[in-house]
């Protein structure tokens, strides 16, 4: 049996998929669905179990037995949440429970860490397990993950083999339900399909020209990807960016949208707002030696090619869920 938390949200159900791609059906899902759309993300997909966080305990004693692997991808995954109580509660000490129980089972845990915890950059984003204490996450959000980072690291007893992933800028089909916090790829197909054009924000810093931000844009296929690579080989326990190594301009996003689309480029630039400002990053890129040198030889789709997939086999079909 494999445990996947947050199996109904974005990346996790995703990682369903993935698993069900492999034949995999033997997963249980803890999770919430709530009020909204997040039930569609595991509609078309194959799973033996669900239950909610707070039955935790009670299914591992029923359960817990031969688990074979914990993927831990439930927690607040808002930038933008100013609970740091709330930040604590689901992605420090939710997460210090299962890290127990899967010592406890046997079992091994991978989790999702984030590129947020790198901060402005300033010691760049090599996924050193060394660099970790003096990274200065900009919000609380990123600081709550560099919290369950240093923890995990300060640990004397460990799960058999175990990854925290750093997840870079995520999109791709299954987000549909993440409103604001949603990528900027589906948040620019809505923006063109209500008004013809999308917007992008200015650049408020000397040398970087309107739309020159970079960030490191990864396809949810391909980080499912590195992250089952990571779950079935033996690749070294420890902390793994999951990016593609190849940072891209949001103007580059844009037009690959556009092209995906088939139609000519509308593009606004409007200011950033303030109230994110001073914590806004004007680049990102994973470096992907260490999990190249762990044997993962794949690589990642082209931003073109990845805009291209979710544009013309998710976002314009009736179904735009994985497995639909």
């Amino acid at each position: 049996m494999i445990l996947v938390t947050g199996g109904a949200g974005f990346i996790g159900s995703a990682y369903v998929w993935q698993l069900n791609q492999k034949g995999r059906r033997d997963i249980a899902v803890c999770d919430r669905f709530e009020s909204g759309d997040k039930w569609r993300n595991l509609r078309d997909l194959r799973y033996a179990d669900f239950f909610e966080p707070d039955d935790l305990d009670a299914w591992m004693q029923r359960h817990g037995k031969g688990l074979e692997s914990i993927i831990h991808l439930g927690a607040c995954s808002a930038t933008t949440e100013n609970d740091m109580d709330f930040l604590w509660r689901n992605n420090v000490e939710f997460s210090k429970r299962l890290w127990a129980h899967a010592v406890r089972r046997g079992a091994s845990f991978f989790y999702a860490s984030s590129a947020a915890t790198y901060g402005a950059g300033e010691r760049g984003y090599v996924d050193d397990e060394k660099e970790v204490p003096a990274l200065r996450p900009l919000n609380k959000y990123g600081y709550s993950k560099q919290c369950f980072d240093l923890w995990v690291l300060d640990q004397a007893k460990a799960p058999r083999r175990w990854g925290g992933l750093k997840f870079f800028n995520v999109f791709g089909p299954n987000e549909y339900h993440k409103g604001g916090q949603a990528s900027v790829v589906l948040h620019h197909f809505r923006e063109h399909k209500a008004s013809g054009k999308v917007h992008l924000f200015q650049s408020h810093r000397a040398g970087i020209a309107d739309g020159e931000q970079k960030r490191d844009f990864v396809y949810v296929k391909d980080a499912v990807r590195m992250l089952d690579f990571l779950r079935t080989s033996r690749a070294p326990s420890g902390l793994y960016n999951i990016a593609t190594g190849q940072a891209r301009t949001f103007l580059d996003l844009a037009r690959a949208l556009y092209k995906a689309l088939g139609v000519e480029p509308a593009i606004e630039f409007i200011p950033t707002p303030e109230a994110i400002r001073d914590k806004y990053q004007y680049f990102t890129e994973g470096a992907m030696g260490k999990l190249r040198a762990a044997g993962y030889q794949e690589g990642a789709m082209t931003l073109e090619a990845a805009v291209e997939d979710y544009v013309k086999q998710h976002l314009l079909k009736d179904n735009p869920y994985l497995g639909g």
